[in-house]
């Protein structure tokens, strides 16, 4: 929620690693290592290269897959009350989201009085949460969810609300005694502290707490926080912030997809949340949208009103088969490969998923019907290689063998998306 006004029990970090630890996890290490080298071309490890990724990740337990739920933000912007969060929880059960693995409803800016109280504390808004955060979370907790709140590294929030700059501890020991399990920490009236600096002390604080509490940097990519943020946040977001347009989602899709290597589990790039639903795209473009927030590793945080959702929203919301891309335990970042076309609008965006199997997405980018055609090259697959090819949109196997390449007709800003499985994978499994 960068920039609007222009007018998360990590019990301590591990002190007692040793020399020779912290040395290894400053190389970073590959999530690749034990991939089928007979599948697979040496440029596999380029192509999808992890080797940034470091085992100093913030080891909390959490984010060992990129988190899943909803934030208030992109559709209710300050119009956010006590109410909408219970029924959103409720909304979430009920569709069957949650069961699919949106637990973390995240109420974003504006949930706070004005101004800190006598004792210099937050508190929330009297007229939005008369009943307060806690019986808010016991509520949230009483579905099985988990509550998310927000606050900012600076002085105050993007909607002018106390910032927690300079209130680090006393902040997060409030946000534990309330029950939050998530804080989305924002980056506005920063005083011209780099980031770098005022984000730690806030992971500090949580870890003081005893309470694990997902931690999620939105520092809009200022800093280039993939090179730092991994040892500081369970997330960090690479962008702006994303609005509800095809131009907006396509440029945050491609300046997170420059950090690919750096992601994993514990830490995830975070080019900010879903608009899936909200009504400025198409029915394609928010599948495409749905498709490379997924195979990106993105935290999927659904960013609408799903009290109220077509058909169509909750189709592409729940697909399942797309789900398990984001959430397969391998962790590996999907991104870009190949780039098609007259106009270089044609792209072929592919990454490895466990049982040395692969995602790939078709993205038809320019205005009118194509075929995209990826060749094993591009995906670092010895040419000889025989794969069986899903397709999870329609949800079924459209060709047992496909060998040296394969491609599909794509309309035009939309997507297909496939899951290859090697024929020697599936012999294994028999």
């Amino acid at each position: 929620m960068a920039k609007r006004i222009r007018f998360g029990s990590l019990f301590l970090l591990i002190l007692s690693l040793s020399a020779a630890s912290v040395a290894i996890g400053e190389r970073g290490v590959s999530l690749l290592n034990g991939y089928d080298k007979s599948i697979f071309k040496s440029s596999f490890h380029r192509v999808f290269d992890t080797s940034k990724y470091g085992i100093l990740q913030l080891e909390n337990g959490l984010a060992r897959t990129p988190q899943m739920g909803w934030n208030s933000w992109n559709f209710f912007a300050c119009e956010i009350d006590e109410r909408l969060i219970k029924e959103t929880a409720d909304a979430l059960i009920s569709s069957g989201l949650a069961e699919l693995g949106y637990v973390y409803v995240n109420i974003d800016d504006c949930w706070s009085a004005r101004k800190r109280d006598s004792r210099g504390q937050l508190v929330p808004d009297p007229k939005s949460f008369p009943s307060g955060i806690k019986a808010l979370a016991d509520y949230v907790h009483s579905k099985g969810l988990k509550l998310g709140i927000y606050s900012d590294a600076g002085t105050y929030t993007c909607q002018v609300r106390p910032g927690s700059l300079y209130h680090e501890k006393d902040d997060a020991q409030l946000f534990a005694s309330w029950g939050v399990d998530y804080l989305k920490y924002d980056n506005c009236f920063n005083e011209g502290i780099k980031p770098i600096e005022r984000y730690p002390p806030m992971r500090d604080a949580l870890n003081e707490t005893g309470r694990s509490i997902f931690y999620s940097l939105c520092e809009w990519g200022v800093d280039d926080p993939a090179l730092w943020a991994g040892k500081v946040g369970n997330s960090w977001r690479t962008t702006d912030d994303i609005n509800d347009t095809w131009a907006s989602m396509t440029t945050l899709a491609d300046i997170n997809d420059k950090w690919a290597a750096y992601a994993g589990p514990g830490g995830w790039n975070d080019p900010d949340m879903l608009e899936v639903g909200n009504g400025g795209m198409t029915y394609q473009e928010y599948r495409a949208h749905f498709s490379i927030w997924a195979l990106m590793k993105a935290p999927l945080l659904i960013g609408c009103d799903v009290r109220n959702m077509t058909e169509e929203t909750l189709e592409i919301l729940s697909n399942e088969e797309v789900i398990a891309v984001n959430q397969d335990p391998f962790g590996v970042q999907g991104r870009k490969v190949k780039v098609l076309g007259k106009d270089g609008c044609l792209e072929v965006w592919a990454g490895p998923l466990s049982g040395s199997r692969l995602a790939v997405v078709l993205w038809n980018r320019c205005s009118v019907a194509s075929t995209i055609t990826t060749d094993w090259n591009a995906l670092g697959l010895k040419p000889d290689t025989s794969v069986s090819v899903r397709d999870l949109w329609q949800h079924k196997e459209v060709t047992g063998a496909a060998v040296a390449s394969f491609g599909a007709k794509v309309d035009p800003h939309d997507c297909k998306m496939f899951v290859f499985t090697p024929a020697a994978v599936l012999r294994a499994e028999m």
